[in-house]
Protein backbone atom coordinates (compact mmCIF):
# COMPACT_ATOMS: atom_id res chain seq x y z
CA UNK A 1 0.00 0.00 0.00
CA UNK A 2 1.48 3.40 -0.94
CA UNK A 3 2.50 5.61 1.97
CA UNK A 4 -0.08 8.31 1.23
CA UNK A 5 -2.89 5.72 1.18
CA UNK A 6 -1.70 4.11 4.40
CA UNK A 7 -1.63 7.53 6.08
CA UNK A 8 -5.10 8.33 4.71
CA UNK A 9 -6.56 5.07 6.04
CA UNK A 10 -4.98 5.68 9.45
CA UNK A 11 -6.25 9.27 9.66
CA UNK A 12 -9.75 8.30 8.51
CA UNK A 13 -9.83 5.45 11.01
CA UNK A 14 -8.88 7.77 13.85
CA UNK A 15 -11.43 10.36 12.70
CA UNK A 16 -14.20 7.73 12.65
CA UNK A 17 -13.15 6.53 16.10
CA UNK A 18 -13.29 10.07 17.48
CA UNK A 19 -16.79 10.52 16.01
CA UNK A 20 -17.77 7.32 17.79
CA UNK A 21 -16.16 8.44 21.04
CA UNK A 22 -17.72 11.89 21.18
CA UNK A 23 -21.02 10.55 19.86
CA UNK A 24 -21.32 8.61 23.11
CA UNK A 25 -22.78 11.77 24.64
CA UNK A 26 -26.02 10.82 22.86
CA UNK A 27 -27.42 7.80 24.76
CA UNK A 28 -28.68 5.75 21.80
CA UNK A 29 -25.73 6.61 19.52
CA UNK A 30 -23.75 3.40 18.89
CA UNK A 31 -20.36 5.00 19.52
CA UNK A 32 -18.59 1.84 20.65
CA UNK A 33 -19.86 0.00 17.58
CA UNK A 34 -18.56 2.81 15.36
CA UNK A 35 -15.13 2.59 17.02
CA UNK A 36 -15.21 -1.19 16.53
CA UNK A 37 -16.25 -0.86 12.87
CA UNK A 38 -13.43 1.62 12.26
CA UNK A 39 -10.97 -0.88 13.73
CA UNK A 40 -12.46 -3.64 11.55
CA UNK A 41 -12.06 -1.44 8.47
CA UNK A 42 -8.48 -0.68 9.44
CA UNK A 43 -7.74 -4.37 9.90
CA UNK A 44 -9.25 -5.26 6.54
CA UNK A 45 -7.34 -2.46 4.79
CA UNK A 46 -4.00 -3.31 6.42
CA UNK A 47 -4.43 -7.06 6.72
CA UNK A 48 -4.71 -8.40 10.22
CA UNK A 49 -1.43 -9.29 11.88
CA UNK A 50 -1.20 -11.40 15.03
CA UNK A 51 -1.13 -8.23 17.12
CA UNK A 52 -4.06 -6.90 15.10
CA UNK A 53 -6.17 -9.98 15.77
CA UNK A 54 -5.39 -9.86 19.48
CA UNK A 55 -6.21 -6.15 19.75
CA UNK A 56 -9.35 -6.56 17.67
CA UNK A 57 -10.51 -9.47 19.83
CA UNK A 58 -10.01 -7.43 23.01
CA UNK A 59 -11.79 -4.46 21.39
CA UNK A 60 -14.69 -6.75 20.47
CA UNK A 61 -15.07 -7.94 24.05
CA UNK A 62 -14.88 -4.36 25.35
CA UNK A 63 -17.50 -3.20 22.86
CA UNK A 64 -19.89 -5.97 23.90
CA UNK A 65 -19.34 -5.27 27.61
CA UNK A 66 -19.84 -1.53 27.10
CA UNK A 67 -23.06 -1.97 25.15
CA UNK A 68 -24.54 -4.47 27.59
CA UNK A 69 -23.55 -2.45 30.66
CA UNK A 70 -25.13 0.64 29.14
CA UNK A 71 -28.64 -0.73 29.46
CA UNK A 72 -27.91 -2.58 32.68
CA UNK A 73 -26.69 0.54 34.51
CA UNK A 74 -29.58 2.71 33.39
CA UNK A 75 -32.20 0.12 34.21
CA UNK A 76 -30.56 -0.91 37.48
CA UNK A 77 -30.38 2.65 38.79
CA UNK A 78 -34.00 3.28 37.84
CA UNK A 79 -35.13 0.00 39.44
CA UNK A 80 -33.02 0.76 42.51
CA UNK A 81 -34.87 4.06 42.80
CA UNK A 82 -38.23 2.29 42.65
CA UNK A 83 -39.15 2.32 38.95
CA UNK A 84 -41.41 -0.37 37.56
CA UNK A 85 -40.23 -2.47 34.64
CA UNK A 86 -43.16 -1.28 32.55
CA UNK A 87 -42.22 2.36 33.17
CA UNK A 88 -38.64 1.62 32.12
CA UNK A 89 -39.92 0.09 28.87
CA UNK A 90 -42.06 3.18 28.29
CA UNK A 91 -39.02 5.40 28.87
CA UNK A 92 -36.97 3.29 26.44
CA UNK A 93 -39.67 3.58 23.77
CA UNK A 94 -39.85 7.34 24.36
CA UNK A 95 -36.05 7.59 24.00
CA UNK A 96 -36.12 5.79 20.66
CA UNK A 97 -39.09 7.74 19.30
CA UNK A 98 -37.70 11.02 20.61
CA UNK A 99 -34.31 10.34 19.08
CA UNK A 100 -35.82 9.48 15.70
CA UNK A 101 -38.35 12.31 15.51
CA UNK A 102 -36.68 15.09 17.47
CA UNK A 103 -33.01 14.48 16.72
CA UNK A 104 -30.91 12.33 19.02
CA UNK A 105 -31.26 14.87 21.81
CA UNK A 106 -35.04 14.45 21.80
CA UNK A 107 -34.59 11.07 23.44
CA UNK A 108 -32.66 12.70 26.27
CA UNK A 109 -35.70 14.79 27.07
CA UNK A 110 -38.50 12.35 26.36
CA UNK A 111 -37.17 9.30 28.23
CA UNK A 112 -37.02 10.95 31.67
CA UNK A 113 -40.30 12.74 31.01
CA UNK A 114 -41.98 9.47 30.00
CA UNK A 115 -40.61 7.69 33.07
CA UNK A 116 -41.80 10.52 35.33
CA UNK A 117 -45.30 10.49 33.79
CA UNK A 118 -45.50 6.67 33.86
CA UNK A 119 -44.60 6.61 37.54
CA UNK A 120 -47.11 9.38 38.26
CA UNK A 121 -49.76 7.31 36.45
CA UNK A 122 -48.83 4.34 38.67
CA UNK A 123 -49.82 6.41 41.70
CA UNK A 124 -46.52 7.88 42.85
CA UNK A 125 -46.54 11.50 43.96
CA UNK A 126 -44.31 14.07 42.23
CA UNK A 127 -41.46 13.64 44.70
CA UNK A 128 -41.39 9.85 44.36
CA UNK A 129 -41.63 10.06 40.55
CA UNK A 130 -38.81 12.63 40.51
CA UNK A 131 -36.61 10.40 42.71
CA UNK A 132 -37.19 7.49 40.32
CA UNK A 133 -36.44 9.71 37.31
CA UNK A 134 -33.22 10.93 38.94
CA UNK A 135 -32.23 7.27 39.31
CA UNK A 136 -32.58 6.77 35.55
CA UNK A 137 -30.57 9.91 34.83
CA UNK A 138 -27.88 8.84 37.31
CA UNK A 139 -27.68 5.52 35.48
CA UNK A 140 -27.28 7.40 32.20
CA UNK A 141 -24.44 9.41 33.69
CA UNK A 142 -22.57 6.36 34.96
CA UNK A 143 -23.27 4.57 31.71
CA UNK A 144 -21.74 7.44 29.74
CA UNK A 145 -18.63 7.46 31.96
CA UNK A 146 -18.20 3.69 31.53
CA UNK A 147 -18.73 3.77 27.77
CA UNK A 148 -16.40 6.77 27.35
CA UNK A 149 -13.61 5.03 29.29
CA UNK A 150 -14.14 1.85 27.27
CA UNK A 151 -14.05 3.93 24.07
CA UNK A 152 -10.75 5.52 25.13
CA UNK A 153 -9.29 2.09 25.89
CA UNK A 154 -10.46 0.76 22.51
CA UNK A 155 -8.84 3.69 20.70
CA UNK A 156 -5.67 3.20 22.75
CA UNK A 157 -5.54 -0.47 21.77
CA UNK A 158 -5.98 0.47 18.12
CA UNK A 159 -3.16 3.03 18.41
CA UNK A 160 -0.84 0.34 19.77
CA UNK A 161 -1.92 -1.92 16.91
CA UNK A 162 -1.48 0.82 14.28
CA UNK A 163 1.86 2.19 15.45
CA UNK A 164 3.72 -0.83 16.82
Amino acid sequence: MPGWLETSVTVLTLAAMLVGLFGLVIPIFPGLVIIWLAALGYGLAHSFTTLGWIMFAVMTVLMIIGNVMDGVLMGAKALESGASKSAIWIALAAAVVGSLLLSPLGGLLLAPLALFLAEMARGHDKQEAWTITRGLMTGWGWSFVLRFIIGLVMIGLWMIWAWV
